[in-house]
């Protein structure tokens, strides 16, 4: 049995993403999970959420968009999750649990969810009362865990941060050693806790109430290879890796990249301000500009790492979740901070790509001039 899951984060993405995962596996006869859900903020408005994760009958997640060419529209009821618990209101059954029970942890706190203020550091982190940031509930958790004898545990976050595993580790390792923590927990935190670096990938563009989302039939969640390490279940959508950068670049290369030539010729040709995605590539001339740039320019700089052919059938799924009915996607959402997104996910494959070889891409290169040196091309 794979033990119990403390997923830290009520968010609708980690209901229609791990949650979901850990469901199918179980319907499929694997022993995976249960799920304890914990809010980690104090959100008065979150608390009717919490309370419905205990409920037996589960939740919906309605899975909605274009997959393999062909419109998915479909239900899923999530029973996978059996508690949720408020770490402001119920600290003593969290430290229980997740001291006794818990064999992996798993996060999404959001984009701010690894900050850590004044109140976190020192020794009264671990003097009983809650903390109040993520790391620092994380580190007086595992602190209760190692004084019970420091059962081995595996941390899976989830939060889109480069490394995100790495980077809570030394977090959690810099609160114990501000907290005056023995080096024995020390030691622990660094050889008997396994933390793994994740990337994770699904549009989950609608909550429900007071729990449920609608998401796009595509997910991914990479897990970078670690000794010992074993994922919460085996899942289509869960794949172990020895390295996370292949995945990264497929991702920002291709489906970032598109987005982003997208919203430079959405600029520059002055198109609707409430023009989509979807809407844009309703135009047969704009769609073929784009297929022909994956097909001429994008694949060709992946084929020179050696990646073209997972190259091919990344830009197949991208096109398919570019063309999702369901999902409204603005483009001028995506035109926010153009010329950083630009530098991040053009300018940098050109350079990726050159590295290996020569590459010939006069369309990127001309997105590139036109953004980041001033070029009129």
């Amino acid at each position: 049995m794979s033990g119990r899951i403390l997923q830290f984060g009520t968010s609708r993405f980690l209901q229609a993403h791990v949650a979901l995962f850990v469901h199918e596996a179980r319907q499929g006869g694997q022993q995976a999970g249960p799920i304890t859900v914990v809010q980690a903020s104090g959100s008065a408005d979150r608390a009717g959420r919490v309370a419905a994760f205990g409920a037996p009958e589960g939740y919906p997640v309605i899975i909605r968009g274009v997959e393999n060419g062909v419109a998915v529209d479909r239900t899923v009821t999530v029973t996978s999750v059996d508690a949720g618990i408020s770490a402001a209101r119920d600290w003593a059954e969290l430290v229980r649990v997740f001291a006794t029970e818990a064999a992996y942890v798993v996060s999404n706190m959001g984009d701010t969810g690894y900050d850590v203020g004044d109140a976190d550091r020192g020794p009264q982190l671990l003097d009983g009362r809650v903390p109040a940031s993520f790391p620092g509930k994380l580190t007086a958790l595992l602190f209760q865990r190692w004084q019970a004898g420091g059962a081995a545990l595996t941390v899976l976050p989830c939060e889109l941060v480069n490394r995100n595993g790495q980077v809570l580790q030394a977090a959690v390792i810099a609160l114990a050693g501000q907290a005056g923590a023995p080096e024995a927990f020390t030691a622990w935190l660094r050889d008997g806790v396994i933390w793994a670096d994740t990337l994770v990938d699904r549009i989950v563009s609608q909550p429900l109430e007071p729990i449920g989302a609608v998401a796009e039939p595509y997910a991914i969640w990479v897990i970078e290879r670690r000794p010992g390490l074993v994922p919460p279940c085996e899942h289509p959508s869960i794949v172990l890796a020895d390295d996370l950068e292949p995945f990264e670049r497929l991702k920002l290369h291709i489906l970032n990249l598109g987005h982003s030539v997208l919203a430079d010729l959405w600029k520059r040709e002055g198109r609707p301000a409430g023009e989509t995605v979807r809407e844009i590539l309703a135009d047969p001339a704009i769609r073929a500009r784009l297929d022909a740039l994956y097909r001429d320019e994008v694949v060709p700089g992946f084929a020179l790492r050696g990646m073209g052919t997972e190259a091919e059938a990344y830009v197949a799924t991208t096109l398919d979740r570019f063309l999702n009915p369901f999902l409204d996607h603005r483009i001028a959402d995506i035109a926010q901070n153009h010329v950083t997104k630009v530098e991040r996910r053009i300018a940098a494959f050109l350079d990726w790509a050159a590295e290996a070889g020569e590459h010939q891409a006069p369309v990127l290169q001309a997105v590139v001039a036109r953004n980041l040196t001033g070029g009129a091309a």
